[in-house]
């Protein structure tokens, strides 16, 4: 974004004066889902969890892919990473997701050919140049990710590239709402709904959401005024007791999506269930390679060993995924559980909640310290 743009976004007058608008509005409490990490870190890193009235709480939602990516999945990658024909491929914040037994940092140390690149086309471009090794991409993310990762492999088939492969954990936002919506233990009373994923896919799938279930539900973008302008329309339709879906991002957002990436995506991937790492099995909820491209599915081309899974008993990652706990309400956050030594994926990942409340408020005495 545009430097002078995105302090506009972040002016501290309009944002003292969106809070006010807030605070005229509010009347009783109200409990808010931002689904995106990124849109938590930001709430964070500005403290407008602190600006605004007391009434309101943000409910941090599942929307880090490093964060709900299975174990199963990350036990396998640690796997085919240490194979040595292999040369794994991935985003930095992965490879220091702890599985069962280490991550992929520690793959590397003990001689696995690990490498960070940042698209799944470097990966490609690496599979090219090496075509006596086996190349594999960790293809995990919402649906933001997938449409360059089902061009990878549509070029990979292209240009005959053979020893090109995906790990996949695609997963999808609307299940995942759903899924909160329908737990006995739900708190979510409006929804901001994560402004780069409807960039892609629109918000055509939030209408029944919001019919269904009677909540509101916002398109919310990442900078302090989208998010303070997506927290002012839940509220407003909270207080008069309506639940639609409006667009506050729609300076990039349409209700259609990008059509042609939803093309991509459709031709190369297909629906399955997918494991959440912390929450389960939610149906539905991800993508995996179609059978035309089975021949890319790092899964089907590597015989991984059974896996044998094993959660830290500290962490409650999982909880806070849910919304259920905060991070500062797990015993190990801040002590036994940090940036540099993490037990949970939501201590790693640069839109985890645990790390943005280590970031920006672990030395804050309470929740709410100061207002405007």
């Amino acid at each position: 974004m545009d430097t002078k743009l995105r302090y506009g976004f972040r002016d501290t007058k309009l944002v003292q004066a969106k809070v006010r608008q807030i605070q005229k509005l509010v009347t009783r409490p109200w409990a808010i889902m931002e689904i995106c990490g990124g849109q938590t870190h930001s709430i964070k890193k500005f403290g407008l969890d602190q600006l605004l009235p007391p009434e309101i709480e943000f409910i941090h939602g599942p929307g880090c892919p490093v964060c709900v990516t299975s174990l199963e999945l990350i036990d396998k990658a640690l796997q085919i990473a240490a194979l040595p024909n292999v040369i794994f491929t991935s985003y930095g914040d992965m490879l220091r997701v702890p599985g069962s037994k280490g991550d992929l940092f520690s793959v590397k140390a003990n001689g696995g050919d690990v490498r960070v690149v940042y698209s799944p086309l470097d990966s490609l471009k690496i599979a090219q140049e090496n075509p006596r090794k086996e190349v594999v991409f960790f293809a995990i993310g919402f649906e933001t990710t997938a449409p360059a990762n089902a061009m990878s492999v549509l070029q990979a088939e292209a240009m005959r590239i053979d020893n090109f492969s995906l790990l996949v954990s695609h997963v999808c936002v609307p299940p995942a709402m759903r899924a909160i919506l329908n737990s006995p233990s739900n708190r979510v009373q409006g929804f901001l709904a994560a402004g780069h994923v409807c960039t892609v896919m629109g918000y055509w799938e939030y209408i029944p959401i919001a019919e269904e279930y009677r909540v509101p539900i916002v398109v919310t973008g990442f900078e302090p005024l989208d998010i303070l302008e997506g927290v002012y329309r839940v509220v407003r339709q909270l207080e008069g007791g309506t639940h639609e879906v409006e667009n506050a991002y729609s300076r990039l957002v349409t209700y259609e999506g990008n059509r042609a990436a939803q093309k991509v995506i459709q031709q190369v991937f297909e629906v399955c269930d997918r494991k959440w790492r912390g929450i389960g099995t939610i149906p539905k909820s991800g993508w995996k390679l179609r059978d035309a491209y089975l021949k890319f599915d790092a899964e089907h081309r590597f015989d991984t060993q059974a896996i044998e899974t094993q959660e830290s008993p500290l962490c409650i990652a999982g909880l806070v995924l849910q919304g259920l706990k905060k991070p500062y309400e797990c015993s190990a956050f801040g002590t036994l559980c940090t940036p540099q030594n993490p037990l949970g994926a939501t201590m790693v990942s640069s839109e985890g909640a645990c790390a943005a409340y280590y970031l920006y408020s672990r030395n804050l005495e309470s929740p709410k310290m100061n207002h405007v």
